[in-house]
């Protein structure tokens, strides 16, 4: 599986504020390089903060890129991905409806009652992991249902434990001309963080869009298995 990380943060490395709500980083070019990342995905992934504080719908903007995909023997929209270690998908999210195939990654600490009312409600649930959801395993049961290329879209939970994991293959970061601040704002990747055999990234592109910064780098942790 070749996975792909994209998000969108601050001068100063910030996805959101301290309040955890969500922010217009980027703009309408930024936008569209998204839905066309998106649109050459297999399937889009974020973890269940994300969920739980935007409630994301993940689908395609751009119909003309969703009847390209259809053309192509694809589905619509590329199938989406929570990472929710122990099932705290609400069963009305967005993500969960029938625009496209949802998948849940849960941990065995979700209880079979949880998991059979997410399924209920729609998503198809997988289990990858003891306590905690892990990516490797979870990464290895969506190759298996045909996902191939995958896009991280966050938040930094998530995107953190990909790198910790070393499956990241490119990462695409988008800096807004704003600063956010706030220790306890989240950044491009939380959890307990590296203080050795830091992730090695290297630079492969610059790009103006909006009043901001794309940059681009390859992973070297990536093997795009």
């Amino acid at each position: 599986m070749y996975v792909v990380v994209n998000a969108a943060q601050s001068v100063d490395g910030k996805l959101a504020t301290r309040h955890r709500e969500q922010l217009r980083i980027s703009g309408a070019e930024d936008f569209d390089r998204v839905d066309r990342v998106r649109a050459a995905a297999d399937a889009v992934l974020v973890g269940v903060g994300t969920v739980l504080a935007d409630d994301p719908h993940l689908t395609l903007d751009e119909e003309d890129r969703r009847v390209e995909r259809l053309r192509a023997g694809r589905s619509g929209d590329p199938a989406r991905v929570v990472v929710d270690s122990t099932g705290r998908t609400p069963t009305d999210a967005r993500i969960l409806d029938d625009a496209a195939t949802t998948y849940l990654l849960v941990s065995e600490a979700t209880d079979r009652e949880r998991r059979e009312a997410l399924a209920d409600a729609g998503a198809e649930v997988i289990v990858a992991g003891e306590e905690r959801v892990d990516v490797a395993v979870g990464f290895e049961r969506l190759a298996d249902r045909g996902v191939d290329r995958l896009m991280v879209e966050g938040g930094g939970e998530v995107i953190f434990t990909c790198f910790e994991a070393g499956v990241v293959d490119e990462l695409h970061v988008y800096v807004g001309s704003m600063v956010v601040g706030g220790r306890d704002a989240p950044t491009l990747a939380d959890g307990r963080g590296f203080t050795e055999a830091f992730p090695d990234l290297t630079l492969t592109g610059v790009e103006r869009l909006d009043d901001g910064v794309v940059l681009s780098y390859d992973a070297a942790d990536g093997d795009g298995s």
